[in-house]
């Protein structure tokens, strides 16, 4: 077992802020979000355990509790506890030592809760007083109560194997190990099964669980996204892109020579990105809706009900293109067969915590793989409007060598055929850039090999066509690039922090 009792970096921070402070501090960010209605539904989805499995229900002092798992604070941290706990997935708040000072703190704290309030208190004044406003009360001699005070998921895990046992956290617990703890105990100490394999899927699609599904969605839109690319670094234009333009390719480029470069370069990076998104939903169909976990095919629904309905972006650019019809079409009651039933049957393996130091160095790659996704969002978000309303930046206009009065003077469809493309590929970026945070939110965990490759792949299709297609072009302009730079650098350095970590080699009995 590590010794967890001391890290340097746990000192370096109570010396500049304060063992008490940094714990109330992080209580007091997680109560602000939990404490609104979205907040608390965006807490409990990702650092949250929704769905407990029924044995580690049980009570505490006679007070039932969803999960056999909770948290003991001091009661100047009783009313941050209290708001930020239930969507974080713990079972109930125990308030401990409590003096007859501290009455108006734990019944203020206790109004309008919702998660199980008990206290230990040697006060009977206190005792008496607190009795219509709490749960129930503990003793310090309470039976099958086990106190933490340091993260270790193994061991709080074991400890819930006895039906009677309620594991109750220190709050620097938190501190150590982040909101995800909760989660990640609740599912060490899920019963699984072994995962199943094609072989175990049969021949009738009828009968199919959505995983398969996800993987032919994941499949087709890797297989899409290298077809969109073979044809853009071949033709560039098909015969009913020729007949809405009513140009060949050679009046393109007698018209502006750098205009079919410029439809290049957007379609390539297009290409790239149906690549990423097939990895993703390849890494999720496979590494986490057949092991039945819940918020892979969440992770997975999400990302595609924003990707898909990017189809009728045609209602604004007026271009309605028969590939990317036909593609939906086919991909779509996939889709929907993949996320009909949600997974039921634990099937995953959990490994134990291993080094402290490799465990930190990869939280500091989640929040970087995190970081990057919310920023693709935000970059998909801005393409998208872009591409429909003024369709360019200025940078593609002096890359042009022409506004957009000149380009619609060459062909008055050739501005709406273009924002077809560059609004397309926004919302692509949007469905990526989801499926990449949640994933990397929700997914994280030692072992899970499957979450690297998924994302390193994902980057390498996402980020590597972009860089390649402008330099070809000499499209070279540095503020126009600098979201993909500032991207790889953080997907890289994420990656590389975390790949101990993730990786980490699975014991055979695992």
């Amino acid at each position: 077992m590590p010794d967890w009792t001391y890290h340097p970096l746990r000192g370096a921070a109570a010396a500049v802020v304060g063992t008490r402070r940094s714990q109330r501090t992080a209580l007091r960010l997680l109560a602000a979000v939990g404490s609104r209605p979205v907040g608390a539904r965006l807490i409990s989805r990702g650092f949250g355990h929704r769905h407990p499995p029924e044995r580690l229900a049980g009570e505490l002092a006679g007070v039932p509790v969803a999960v056999r798992l909770g948290i003991s604070v001091p009661p100047a941290l009783v009313h941050e506890t209290v708001r930020a706990m239930a969507p974080l997935g713990a079972g109930v708040v125990e308030v401990a030592p409590v003096a007859a000072a501290d009455v108006e703190t734990v019944r203020a704290a206790a109004a309008g809760r919702s998660i199980p309030l008990v206290v230990r208190t040697a006060d009977p004044d206190a005792e008496a007083a607190l009795a219509p406003h709490v749960d129930g009360f503990t003793r310090d001699d309470e039976p099958h109560v086990v106190r933490v005070s340091d993260p270790s998921v193994t061991t709080a895990a074991a400890a819930l194997d006895d039906p009677k046992a309620v594991v109750l956290a220190r709050p620097g617990v938190l501190v150590e190990a982040g909101p995800g703890w909760f989660a990640r105990v609740t599912e060490a100490a899920t019963p699984t099964a072994p995962a199943p394999g094609l072989r175990d899927v049969g021949r009738d699609p009828r009968r199919w669980p959505g995983w398969v599904w996800a993987l032919l969605v994941g499949l087709g839109m890797i297989g899409a996204g290298l077809g969109a690319a073979a044809i853009t670094l071949g033709p560039v234009l098909l015969w009913y892109d020729r007949d809405y333009l009513g140009m060949t390719l050679d009046e393109l480029h007698a018209a502006n020579h750098h205009l079919v470069h410029f439809l290049q370069h957007d379609r390539i990076t297009m290409a790239g990105t149906m690549v990423s998104i097939g990895a993703l939903y390849t890494g999720l169909a496979v590494g986490g809706i057949r092991r039945g976990r819940a918020w892979a095919r969440e992770a997975y629904l999400l990302s595609g009900a924003i990707g898909f309905p990017t189809l009728f972006y045609f209602l604004a650019t007026g271009f309605v293109e028969p590939l990317h019809t036909a593609t939906t079409l086919v991909l779509f009651p996939m889709f929907v067969a993949a996320v009909r039933r949600a997974p039921h049957t634990p099937r995953w393996r959990r490994m134990p915590e291993g080094p402290e130091r490799e465990r930190r160095r990869a939280l500091v790659g989640q929040l970087l793989l995190i970081v990057t996704g919310a920023g693709l969002f935000a970059g998909g978000t801005v393409i998208s409007v872009v591409g429909l309303t003024g369709v360019f930046v200025p940078s593609d206009l002096v890359f042009l060598g022409a506004d957009t009065q000149a380009l619609e003077a060459v062909n008055p469809k050739l501005v709406s055929f273009v924002a077809h493309d560059r609004a397309g590929f926004g919302g692509a970026l949007m469905a990526a850039a989801v499926a990449i945070t949640l994933l990397s939110a929700w997914g994280w965990g030692r072992g899970e090999a499957w979450v690297f490759w998924s994302l390193a792949t994902a980057a390498a299709f996402g980020f590597l066509p972009a860089v390649v297609v402008h330099g070809a072009i000499h499209y070279t302009d540095f503020l126009h690039l600098a979201p993909v730079y500032i991207g790889i650098l953080a997907t890289a350095t994420g990656l590389y922090l975390a790949r101990p970590y993730l990786c980490a080699r699975k014991p055979d009995s695992l």
